[in-house]
């Protein structure tokens, strides 16, 4: 795991694409039993290299239900974004993840974690890329229904304080969803 983190520390893949620079921000272990996926480290994260080290982070954690001591604990949580690299600002917030780092990291990572006895799939980007066609018409769709694809995989909407409209719209997410994720959270831990 080791020399794999490495590598991706060291990466340059799409480094032309980015005008930001580069500054690949994961952090896994080859014991971490619950796999975070979420979308590209914004620019806060991007700065401090220290993943969910933002507002989003705050609210990802009090969804789950823990601490930062133990959120950072690599052997309980691998956070591992669909981009590695903060992709730049566009019209209307951060641009996309760079699509090449899911494919080229995510299958090594996996592989090498053994203890894995969930995946969070935060935000439509993972969504999509995990669940392909099983993932429903829409992100609210595929969340709402978030029982259908359990046990490995747990789909949420991205924590950021800008979907603060879509929880209060979705009322059901905070009543149904919050409480069976901080149950599993809680068993798996």
């Amino acid at each position: 795991m080791k020399n794999l983190l490495l590598q991706i520390k060291n990466c340059r893949e799409c480094e032309k694409h980015l005008a930001n620079g580069v500054n690949p921000v994961i952090a896994a272990s080859s014991k971490s039993k619950i796999v975070i996926i979420g979308q590209a480290p914004g620019r806060i994260v991007h700065t401090t290299g220290i993943p969910w080290n933002d507002k989003s982070g705050d609210n990802l954690r009090s969804w789950l239900g823990v601490e930062k001591d133990s959120f950072y604990d690599t052997e309980n949580f691998a956070l591992m974004p669909m981009g590695f690299c903060y992709p730049g600002t566009g019209k209307s917030g951060d641009l996309p993840p760079r699509p090449e780092c899911a494919p080229l990291w995510h299958n090594k990572l996996l592989t090498v974690m053994k203890d894995v006895k969930l995946i969070l799939l935060i935000g439509q980007y993972s969504q999509n890329y995990y669940l392909k066609n099983n993932a429903k018409e829409s992100l609210t769709e595929t969340v709402r229904n978030f029982r259908n694809y359990k046990p490995k995989f747990f789909p949420l909407p991205h924590p950021s304080p800008r979907n603060n409209i879509w929880q209060a719209k979705n009322k059901w997410f905070d009543s149904e969803v919050i409480p069976e994720l901080q149950e599993v959270v809680r068993k798996i831990l």
